[in-house]
Formats: structure tokens, C-alpha cells, sequence
């Protein structure tokens, strides 16, 4: 199962795509968690990583489709994964297109889980509280300027998706149970 799952910030991807990681025994690809295991480690990336995410704003195509084609051909990807955080862009997105087909496989779907912009503002700002978050993107003036940046660059991905036919959307804001059962009914899998 080849998954990429799409969604504004705080609409419970990860959480979705560590529920079927484990119903499906693929592993998860999370940019923003490669990305922040970067800054934390203080490497060249993760450094430039930070300023770009401390600012609200996208990391490059360029080191995006790096990580993702390197990541693509560790083993525990031959039997499938879930992309959670990529492609954010059309370019990415065709870049994916290009890099699978070289590596001889395809998407199985693609999952947009839909949500309330105020209602993930306040998931966000809660999530931020109760774990006494460092996140510099979990307050809420980053987080409405991450999400004015998806509705601007990720959100047309569901058209490009919705052409190739993968496109599968289900309500992010449903109970977690729910949105697993309807995504893995979306992708075929019960």
C-alpha cells in the first residue's frame, strides 16, 4: 500500500498514518519528522530547516524531494508506505511522479482529510498547552500563516490528485477511530 495522505496543519495526519503504519506493517514518511530530527541534531539542514519553519514558510523543494527520494529506497519501503507532510506543492508532486516511476512503482491513493480552519487553530493551540510544546510553529499566528501558506500551495493538490484518479476524501475532524475506518474503507482495506 503506496498512501500519501494530504491535509492543513493539525488535521491528524501523523496520528492517521501511525494507525495504518501499523494496520498495513509500512512505515510512515513524515517530512516535518526527518526535518525536525535535522534541527534537532544542529546539522547544515536542519539549521537552514529551522529559519525557514521558524518563519512559517515551506523548506525548499530541493532538500524536500532529497529527503523523500533517499528515504524511498530504504527497505522497509519495498512493501509500501505513507507519505504524511508530502507533496506539499505541484511540483513535488510531479517530482514524486517522476522519482516513483524511475524507482518502478505507483501511488495506490492519495487521502485528503478535510477540516475546520478555527477548529484546528484550537486543536493546535490546546495540543501546545497540554504538552508544553517548544514547537515554534505550534502558536497560533505561525499556525494561520501555515495555513494560509496550504490553502495557497497544497491545497490544489487535490485537483491534480482528484485528476489522476487517486483522489479519496474523508472528514479529519471525526473521531480518530472514525477517520481510520474511513480512510482504510476509502483505500480498499477493511
Amino acid at each position: 500500500m503506496r498512501l500519501i495522505l494530504l491535509g492543513p496543519p493539525g488535521a491528524g495526519k501523523g496520528t492517521q498514518a501511525k494507525i495504518l503504519m501499523e494496520a498495513y506493517g509500512i512505515p510512515q514518511l513524515s517530512t516535518g519528522d526527518i526535518l525536525r530530527s535535522a534541527i534537532a541534531a544542529q546539522t547544515p539542514l536542519g539549521l537552514e530547516a529551522k529559519a525557514i519553519v521558524d518563519r512559517g514558510d515551506l523548506v525548499s523543494d530541493e532538500i524536500v524531494n532529497g529527503i523523500v527520494s533517499e528515504r524511498l529506497d530504504a527497505e522497509d519501503c519495498t512493501p509500501g508506505f505513507i507519505l504524511d507532510g508530502f507533496p506539499r506543492t505541484i511540483a513535488q508532486a510531479e517530482a514524486l511522479g517522476e522519482m516513483l516511476s524511475e524507482k518502478g512503482v505507483a501511488l495506490d491513493a492519495v487521502v485528503e482529510m478535510t477540516a475546520d480552519t478555527d477548529t484546528l487553530v484550537q486543536r493546535i493551540v490546546n495540543r501546545a498547552r497540554e504538552s508544553n510544546s517548544a514547537r515554534a510553529d505550534d502558536n497560533e499566528e505561525v499556525l494561520r500563516k501555515r495555513l494560509g501558506v496550504y490553502k495557497e500551495q497544497t491545497a490544489p493538490l487535490v485537483d491534480y490528485y482528484k485528476n489522476l484518479g487517486l483522489l479519496r476524501t474523508v472528514d479529519g475532524m471525526a473521531p480518530v477511530g472514525d477517520v481510520t475506518a474511513a480512510i482504510r474503507k476509502a483505500v480498499g482495506g477493511a
